[in-house]
């Protein structure tokens, strides 16, 4: 092999490995409640429901850019959310919720949520169908 195409094979795999880093800090994994409560003050994604035991905070009047609710993981832990912008009107109908934002203290500090809803699967036959054998299953 030429020199010249060796030094060019070795800026190729340079640039590979330098878009592999790159792109690997994009890549996100979910925490639970309680490994955030261990990463204060880091940005994390959180995926969660809404507690629905407990009263969401949310004046639009008096204030349309705070929103307080609490959240539970699927392992049972929870917490307090915090969000400073306007509330999404499917909040409360949303099946999971992803948030975006860091730990202070006990207070999750929202930056971005996410809402996964049930609606998506309203006209999904297979959806359909596996719901029907869950209620035949039930008689």
């Amino acid at each position: 092999m030429k020199r010249t195409h060796i030094i060019a094979l070795v800026l190729i795999a340079a640039a590979i490995a330098y878009m592999l880093v790159t792109m690997s800090k994009d890549l996100t994994t979910y925490d639970t409640i309680a490994s955030a409560r261990q990463k204060q003050g880091q940005y994390i994604h959180l995926i969660a429901k809404l507690d629905r035991s407990k009263q969401i905070e949310y004046n639009p009047v008096e204030n349309p850019n705070y929103l307080a609710f609490y959240a539970v993981d699927s392992l049972g832990g929870h917490t307090k959310v915090v969000y400073h912008s306007a509330k999404p009107p499917e909040l409360e109908t949303s099946e999971r919720i992803v948030l975006k934002g860091k730990m202070n203290g006990e207070v999750f500090d929202c930056k971005e949520i996410l809402l996964k809803c049930p609606s998506k699967y309203k006209d999904d036959p297979a959806h359909q169908e596996k719901d029907l054998e869950h209620k035949m299953q039930d008689y």
